[in-house]
């Protein structure tokens, strides 16, 4: 392979990694406006916090494939309870009340990480049995960057299984359209939406540990990634996952091939994008007008 067709390659693959990180965080951000409507401004802190929750568990059990698994599950227990104890109780009130909510835990979680882990990046190294790289039509590509990509699609996978062939998919896509029909039914529905904000905030979780090695983890990177996962789901169209993942897979390649090319306005061509998306069409790529 020429090194031209080389460059153009590795720099799609990069562009395809980082997509596929922010659409595991505006997947969860999606499902959760989508179907409980609720503005979790604290989104992108669950993911910072399962990737020091990745750091701690790797420090404690020298195993990456253990704090895959701990990690996002403790964020999602965690998003549970912030959904049965604190959203539900303001709920009712609107989009301001979660808003306002959703910006304290938010601090919260940041004051929080500073006080107990410090303000230094804290380096998470890649696991050995993902260390090298892999020959792609003779280009030699990192390993563990594949390895995001791959974890990315089985989430996906997962999660159309679940939400399509699955009784709770069933149910929860009910509970989505008519909610109170499906209380009348007897099953709860408070109940199946704090089990959404959970699965949610897993999602973010599962990003939030994949990231840990390949930007190591510091307060700042909530900021980081957070702000372009939000754009993602404005872009794309609020609830609506088809454009969460076509956005996501536009802006990872608009990041990358904009560093390799025009390094100085890179981080303006996604906002450009979500402008000129939001210009033509307010509602998203893919979203869906409200009746008045």
């Amino acid at each position: 392979m020429d090194p031209i067709t080389a460059m153009y390659l590795s720099q799609g693959l990069h562009g395809l990694t980082y997509g596929m990180i922010l659409f595991l965080i505006a997947s969860g951000l999606t499902i959760i406006f989508g179907m409980m409507g609720i503005l979790n401004l604290a989104h992108a802190s669950f993911f910072m916090l399962a990737a020091y929750f990745s750091y701690e568990v790797l420090r404690i059990t020298s195993s990456f494939w253990i704090a895959l698994l701990v990690a996002p599950l403790l964020v999602g227990i965690l998003g549970t309870l912030v959904e049965r104890y604190l959203l539900r109780k303001i709920h009712a009130h609107g989009h301001l009340g979660e808003l306002i909510l959703t910006t304290g835990i938010m601090m919260l979680i940041l004051g929080g990480v500073m006080e107990i882990w410090g303000t230094s990046s804290l380096p998470v190294p890649v696991p050995d049995s993902l260390r090298g790289v892999v020959s792609i039509a003779g280009m030699y590509y990192p390993t563990y960057r594949l390895f995001i990509i791959g974890i990315a699609m089985l989430v996906i996978v997962l999660m159309i299984s679940v939400l399509y062939g699955t009784r709770i998919g069933k149910i929860v896509r009910a509970a989505v359209s008519d909610s109170e029909m499906v209380n009348a039914l007897g099953i709860n529905v408070p109940l199946v939406f704090m089990f959404v904000f959970g699965f949610g905030t897993w999602l973010a979780g599962i990003a939030g540990v994949v990231v840990a090695p390949l930007l190591t983890v510091f307060p700042g990177l909530a900021d980081q990634i957070g702000m372009d996962a939000f754009m993602v789901v404005v872009t794309g169209g609020f609830g609506s996952m088809v454009g969460a993942f076509v956005v996501s897979l536009i802006f990872g390649l608009l990041n990358s091939y904009g560093i390799q090319f025009v390094s100085t306005l890179a981080p303006l061509l996604m906002v450009s994008f979500m402008a000129l998306v939001l210009a033509v069409r307010p509602q998203g790529l893919f979203g869906v007008i409200e009746d008045e």
